[in-house]
């Protein structure tokens, strides 16, 4: 980050990497006892979040304060062990006690999760946990759900939220105590989440930890994502030998995620702005950082005004030009702030119909938007531009009486609640019992996030929480020594997954609209990584099941399965 201060102006300028820069802008002016106003928070343009720069950071306060007492810029740049043992996430541990009837079907669970917050609090840590005992019912019917939450202060950095937060805490969880109680009764995993996942026909749905999930149609994911993966197939070769000695395991994860976040996260602005040209610029109160915010938003001003998205500019992060919003965080970026500029451009579009009539001579309520620009719905062949248009309504003697000049519109939209995506994910792998490393072999994902605006940019969120998840479950941990010493500094220590360890991944989408937006769309960004980490665990648990291991903590990494597989021969 960098800090600015003007003394004659009294004016503070922050470029800050963050998710959230009005958040930083709001705390700067309490700790440093200025106006909203005196203090400007700029975030650029500079790669991905995942949860880790939603927090505020004593730094994020410090190089300010400098600034401001040394008159003159302040510039401070992490390094990457600095990074390492400055923030870190998940570190739960749960125990898990569940009733069920003989076919599967879960009766009731109790639940107690200890999570480690690290060795003080961070602006954002106390919300993992209670988001992980809320969100441990899944998409399950289970009647009945007891959940205590411990939080243990330990000599660690503090901890807060990961792309998930936590949902892949209480999937992983929930995921593998169904693959356990299958297992148990000798049923298939796939069955035992048939006879739990909530009908099509329950929606809206109350949980017993008090969420309400807005609508889904989970068995139909379950069937699209069998069929697309071959599952019956693989089934039949989970816990044999490959001709090459290695074993064969299939998993299953079936996962909600909700979006929008809440209180005061479920508001979203946005603010358009169309200059005589028939350019518009949006600005919007997110912070996107890499989500594709910019291509959704000019695809849907295209969509609804007929312009070409060439001619849409988007500006966020600035809290100079955009007064408030609440950034990227919650997969919130299309559920809160796309629908708050739907609500905005449909104050355009009544305006802009009112100009169009005028200028064709006809009643506003035949006014429609198309490519070629405004036309009546009664004769198409009569229409104006879109930029004509504008320029129109930039000229007082142009318009009707009623109608002011210019063309500036801004509104918010408040979510009611947080709709609730679902995934389905079927992994296949195999595991070299005598090095214990993993391969997976076939990675088959169908997800529901309501209606699709961009497939593509749906499908790159997919493709990056699949890789994050497969890395969480595979080979990413936080080491410690014995007496507390970080062993993990860098990421030559901290093993990301790489390219090759990515199979090749295949999609598909299911979409039952969600009832709390005008848009019908659910948060995509999260979802997937909540079902991969305990996907691709119950593969590998799958696998080594014949061998008599029962369960491994994360990361599953070569080490681990080998001193598993050794431990049961020395048995």
């Amino acid at each position: 980050m960098v800090a600015y201060y003007e003394p004659i102006q009294d004016m503070l300028t922050v470029w800050d990497s963050t998710q959230e820069p009005h958040q930083v802008r709001d705390e700067l002016a309490h700790q440093l006892v200025r106006t909203d106003a005196k203090v400007r928070v700029i975030a650029p343009d500079v790669g991905g979040g995942f949860g880790q720069k939603g927090a505020v950071f004593p730094e994020e306060i410090l190089v300010p304060y400098l600034a401001i007492q040394l008159r003159r810029p302040v510039k401070w740049i992490e390094d990457r062990q600095e990074n390492m043992l400055a923030f870190q996430a998940r570190g739960h541990t749960v125990d898990v006690e569940a009733a069920a009837k003989s076919d599967g079907t879960i009766l009731g669970m109790r639940i107690k999760i200890v999570a480690d917050l690290g060795a003080f609090f961070m602006s954002a840590t106390p919300i993992v946990p209670m988001l992980a005992s809320q969100r441990i019912a899944g998409p399950y019917k289970t009647p009945a759900v007891g959940v205590e939450v411990l939080g243990a202060l330990t000599n660690k950095p503090p901890t807060g939220p990961y792309r998930g937060a936590g949902g892949p805490e209480s999937a992983f969880c929930m995921e593998r105590t169904v693959d356990l109680i299958a297992k148990d009764l000798g049923l298939d995993p796939a069955e035992v989440r048939y006879r739990n996942l909530i009908p099509r026909d329950s929606f809206p749905f109350d949980t017993p930890t008090g969420l309400t999930y807005d609508s889904g149609d989970y068995e139909r994911g379950l069937d699209k994502v069998l069929e697309l993966a071959d599952y019956q197939n693989w089934r039949k070769r989970s816990g044999t030998l490959t001709p090459d000695g290695q074993y064969i395991g299939v998993g299953i994860a079936t996962v909600v995620k909700a979006s929008g976040g809440g209180g005061d996260m479920l508001t979203e602005g946005a603010k358009v702005e169309i200059d005589r040209s028939g350019h518009v610029t949006v600005y919007t109160g997110l912070s996107p950082h890499g989500q594709g915010t910019e291509t959704t938003f000019a695809q849907l001003v295209s969509k609804e005004l007929g312009v070409d998205p060439e001619q849409v500019k988007v500006i966020h992060g600035d809290t100079s030009l955009v007064p408030f919003g609440h950034g990227t965080a919650a997969s919130r970026g299309t559920v809160t702030g796309a629908n708050a500029l739907h609500v905005v451009l449909q104050e355009a579009k009544g305006k802009l119909a009112q100009v169009a009539a005028h200028i064709l001579k006809v009643p506003a309520a035949d006014i429609e938007f198309g490519e070629r620009g405004l036309y009546s719905s009664q004769n198409p062949q009569q229409l104006t531009t879109f930029s004509d248009v504008a320029s129109a309504a930039h000229s007082e003697e142009d318009l009707p009486p009623e109608v002011s000049v210019g063309l500036d519109f801004s509104g918010s939209f408040t979510l009611p609640s947080t709709p609730f995506g679902f995934g389905a994910h079927v992994v296949v792998v195999k595991v070299d019992p005598g090095t214990g490393e993993i391969k997976i072999l076939r990675y088959t994902a169908v997800h529901d996030c309501g209606r699709i605006i961009n497939p593509t940019l749906v499908d790159g969120q997919i493709h990056g929480a699949i890789a994050q998840g497969v890395g969480q479950a595979l080979s990413e941990g936080m080491v410690y020594s014995e007496d507390g010493q970080p062993l993990t500094g860098s990421l030559m220590d901290y093993a990301l997954p790489m390219a090759g360890d990515i199979p090749d991944i295949v999609l598909g989408t299911i979409e039952t609209p969600s009832p709390l937006n005008p848009l019908g769309v659910k948060g995509i960004g999260e979802l997937p990584t909540v079902a991969a980490p305990v996907a691709v665990t119950n593969a590998v648990m799958d696998a080594l099941a014949g061998a008599g291991v029962r369960h491994i903590d994360t990361p599953l990494t070569p080490e681990k399965i080998w001193r598993a597989l050794r431990h049961r021969e020395a048995k």
